[in-house]
């Protein structure tokens, strides 16, 4: 395996921990429900697939094929990611639409008449 190769998986790696970390971050740190759902969707999600890619590059340099389970795992990833983002966001609205109140109101006033 060639030096320059090795450098592009270890950035690849470094990249996919960055995000994943930063979307871990967003997760715990952000106030409300659609700000903390951007975290694991979008960042993670870059992650994740940058760490597949380096895995792939890797077993395939090393003579084991390209890594049809990195393969499966990138690809139900992409997939699924947005649609549970989608659902997700799509529940909390049909929430939120039952509550007159707007969403910066205290929760323990009581709702207008």
């Amino acid at each position: 395996m060639s030096a320059a190769f090795e450098i592009l998986l270890v950035l690849l790696l470094a990249v996919g921990t960055f995000f994943v970390l930063v979307g871990s971050i967003g997760l715990l740190k952000l106030s409300e429900f659609f700000k903390r759902l951007h975290g694991p969707t979008k960042a993670t999600t870059l992650g994740v697939g940058c760490i597949l890619v380096a895995s792939i590059g890797h077993h395939a340099t090393i003579g084991d094929g390209l890594g049809l389970r990195e393969l499966l795992i990138t690809g139900f990833l992409f997939i699924t990611a947005p649609i549970s983002a989608h659902l997700m966001a799509k529940a909390a609205l049909s929430l939120a639409e039952k509550d007159p109140r707007p969403p910066t109101a205290d929760r323990d006033d009581p709702p207008p008449p």
